[in-house]
């Protein structure tokens, strides 16, 4: 029997791949709101990001979520984002 595959996701700061469990999702809902989403099962678009806020700053510099999510995001969205990393580390 061979071993279960372990999903991969590529972070939106750095480019790497990682596995899914190490990477935190952020998601735009429905309604246009974007948040961390903790559990990984809320509806909406979702990009991935390591926890090192140096990704943050990599994704935010190249408009990188931005074009994950089709939508301009103001500079306040990105410090509620870095302070709820912070959090979850």
């Amino acid at each position: 029997m061979q071993p279960k595959k372990t999903p991969m996701r590529k972070c939106v700061g750095c480019g790497e791949m990682k596995p899914k469990k190490e990477l935190r999702r952020i998601v735009r809902s429905p309604e246009g709101e974007i948040s961390v989403d903790l559990t990984g099962k809320k509806s909406g678009r979702g990009a991935y990001l390591c926890a090192d806020p140096a990704c943050l700053a990599k994704a935010e510099k190249g408009k990188r979520l931005e074009r994950a999510f089709e939508c301009k995001i103001e500079p306040e969205i990105y410090q509620a984002l870095a302070a709820s990393l912070r959090e979850t580390e």
